[in-house]
C-alpha cells in the first residue's frame, strides 16, 4: 500500500491532530453550511451541503473561497451509498466513502479511487443512540461518536458531538501514519 500522503489535498494543510466542524447556518437555498477549523480557530475550509439538486454534492473552499476539494454522491438518496472526494485542483478522484445503511450502526468505509482498497474506516459508537438518532422526532440533535481506524481495525482516532440544535463535531487524530487525512 502506498503511503497516505498520496491522498493529500492541495491547499488542505492538514498538520495538526484536532479539528472542529460545525454546521454555521443556512444560504439563501436553505441548505447546511459548514466549517472547519484547526485547534487554534483558524479556518481550513467552508462547504454548502447542496442537496434537493439532483446529486448531494458539497463543494469545499479554503478561507479565500477558492476550491479545494469536492465531495459528491453516486446516487441520488442520501441514504446510504458512495460519495467520490475529487481533488479541485486536478480533478482527480483521491478517496471513495462507502455508507452502509442501518438503522443500529453508521458505518463509512474510506477506499482508495483506484483499486477500492480499504484505507480507513469510521463507525458509530452505541446501537440505541444511532437507532434514537434516526428514528425519534428531534433525535438529529442527539449526540454522536464515531470510532476512526485503520485498514488492520486499529482505534487512530475519534469523531464526537454533542446534544445540539446545529451539527458540531470535534475531531480528534491520535495517529495519522496509517490513515489519509
Amino acid at each position: 500500500m502506498e503511503t497516505p500522503q498520496q491522498y493529500g489535498v492541495a491547499g488542505l494543510g492538514l498538520s495538526g491532530s484536532q479539528y472542529t466542524v460545525e454546521q454555521t447556518g443556512q444560504d439563501k437555498n436553505l441548505q447546511p453550511e459548514y466549517e472547519g477549523k484547526d485547534i487554534t480557530g483558524d479556518t481550513i475550509f467552508r462547504c454548502t451541503y447542496s442537496m434537493y439538486e439532483g446529486k448531494d454534492t458539497f463543494p469545499f473552499v479554503d478561507a479565500d473561497e477558492n476550491e479545494m476539494f469536492t465531495v459528491e454522491a453516486s446516487g441520488t438518496w442520501d441514504i446510504a451509498g458512495d460519495y467520490a472526494l475529487t481533488d479541485g485542483h486536478t480533478g482527480e478522484p483521491l478517496v471513495i466513502l462507502d455508507n452502509d445503511f442501518s438503522l443500529f450502526q453508521d458505518t463509512w468505509r474510506i477506499r482508495d479511487a483506484e483499486d477500492g482498497s480499504l484505507l480507513a474506516e469510521i463507525t458509530s459508537r452505541g446501537g440505541l443512540i444511532t437507532m434514537g438518532r434516526k428514528l425519534l422526532p428531534v433525535g438529529q440533535f442527539i449526540g454522536h461518536k464515531f470510532e476512526v481506524t485503520d485498514p488492520d481495525g486499529s482505534s487512530v482516532g475519534s469523531i464526537e458531538s454533542d446534544f445540539a440544535i446545529r451539527d458540531q463535531y470535534d475531531i480528534s487524530i491520535s495517529d495519522s501514519s496509517s490513515v489519509p487525512i
